[in-house]
């Protein structure tokens, strides 16, 4: 019991530095010069969806945003509420992603998490700026004057999830290659 609750406590530990990691590493790839909402936030979201407990998934896009916001500058309220709100549910994404996980549902959800951000963050944008009409050709503007940044926003998703989820899943592979090597070693001494 003592020995789980240790192991318990050092894969919490464990879970907390890493995830301090993908704060770190959204941070750093939002405030160097990049093409425009080319970053990780919606990988960190999915990935952490996927991988950390609830609680520490929902505040890593929201920590990493916040943080490097501080940096890069803060701008509408309701906006940023909005570009929170989306890398939100694209945790919640990875949570529904957790027991369906196949590359073929990876690459669907960061996808979808790109045309979630697409949606959501224009019509704030629409709704909540003085740059376009408040009419149906109005949104219709606002949304065709974003596909230059969606482009960037798909490619983004699909190179950082690619790499996230790769690195992980390569990760894990040599992990339980190396476990089962030392296993049949140690295996083989006691026969």
């Amino acid at each position: 019991n003592n020995k789980s609750m240790e192991i318990s406590k050092k894969g919490k530990i464990l879970e907390f530095i890493i995830a301090l990691f993908f704060i770190l590493i959204g941070i750093s790839l939002r405030i160097i010069p990049h093409a425009p909402n080319f970053t990780p936030i919606a990988a960190i979201a999915l990935f952490g969806g996927v991988y950390f407990s609830k609680k520490i998934a929902l505040f890593l896009p929201v920590l990493a945003m916040l943080i490097s916001d501080v940096f890069i500058g803060f701008y509408d309220l309701k906006i940023m509420a909005a570009v929170y709100g989306s890398f939100i549910l694209c945790t919640i994404l990875g949570f529904w992603l957790k027991k369906r996980k196949k590359w073929q549902t990876v690459a669907g959800a960061a996808i979808l998490s790109s045309v979630l951000f697409f949606l959501i963050t224009n019509f704030a944008v629409w709704a909540f700026s003085p740059w376009y009409a408040k009419t149906f050709s109005g949104i219709i503007q606002s949304y065709i004057m974003a596909l230059p940044f969606f482009r960037n926003t798909l490619l983004g998703d699909l190179f950082y999830v690619g790499a996230f989820f790769g690195a992980y899943e390569a990760a894990t592979i040599l992990i339980k290659k190396k476990f089962k090597a030392k296993a049949n070693s140690i295996a083989s001494v006691q026969i």
